[in-house]
C-alpha cells in the first residue's frame, strides 16, 4: 500500500515483482476527490510516458487516479484495491486489452471497465470505450457523461422509495 502523506508526487511501488507506478498527491487527499463526482480511477497503459502524460490530464480532471504499467501491473493493483472505473489504454498490447475486462470484473463486478481502443466494443465485459486514436478529453467526457447518468439513476430511486 502507498502512504497518502508522502511529500512526494510520485511513488513507486513493486508487489510480487511487478514495477507498478503510484501518482501520490502531496499533503493527503485533495479536497476535490471528497465530491462524490470525482471518482477512484486505475488507469494502465503498457508505455510508462504515455502513461505519465495521460494520467496527468485525468488527475487534472479531479479524479482519484492510480497508474499502472502493463498487465502485470494491473493484476497486483486488483489484489489490493477497489476501483470504480479502470481504464485501459491503447499502448496496451490487444491480448491484454481482451484479458484484463475479464480479469477487472472477476476482482470486483461493481467495477467499470474503459478501453481506449475500438476493439473494446466487441467486448461483454467492456463498458465503454472510445474510438481508436482519440484523445484523453473524450475519455473525461465520457467519464462525465457516466457520472452524470448514475446521478440521476440515483436521484429516480430516490424519489420512487418515497412514495
Amino acid at each position: 500500500m502507498v502512504d497518502d502523506s508522502s511529500t512526494s508526487p510520485k511513488s513507486s511501488v513493486t508487489y510480487s515483482q511487478a514495477k507498478v507506478i503510484v501518482t501520490v498527491r502531496p499533503g493527503g487527499k485533495d479536497p476535490a476527490m471528497a465530491n462524490s463526482s470525482k471518482l477512484k480511477i486505475l488507469y494502465a497503459e503498457g508505455d510508462a510516458d504515455v502513461l505519465a502524460s495521460q494520467a496527468a490530464l485525468l488527475q487534472k480532471a479531479g479524479h482519484q487516479v492510480t497508474t499502472a504499467v502493463g498487465r502485470k501491473g494491473v493484476e497486483e493493483f486488483l489484489k489490493h484495491e477497489s476501483y470504480e472505473l479502470v481504464v485501459l489504454g491503447p499502448t496496451l498490447s490487444r491480448n491484454d486489452r481482451h484479458h484484463l475486462p475479464y480479469m477487472v470484473k472477476k476482482a470486483n463486478q461493481q467495477t467499470r471497465v474503459f478501453v481506449m481502443h475500438f476493439d473494446g466494443s466487441r467486448h461483454p465485459y467492456v463498458d465503454g470505450n472510445t474510438d481508436t486514436g482519440q484523445s484523453i478529453d473524450h475519455l473525461i467526457e465520457m467519464i462525465s457523461s457516466m457520472i452524470a447518468s448514475q446521478k440521476s439513476a440515483a436521484k429516480s430511486m430516490a424519489a420512487g422509495a418515497g412514495r
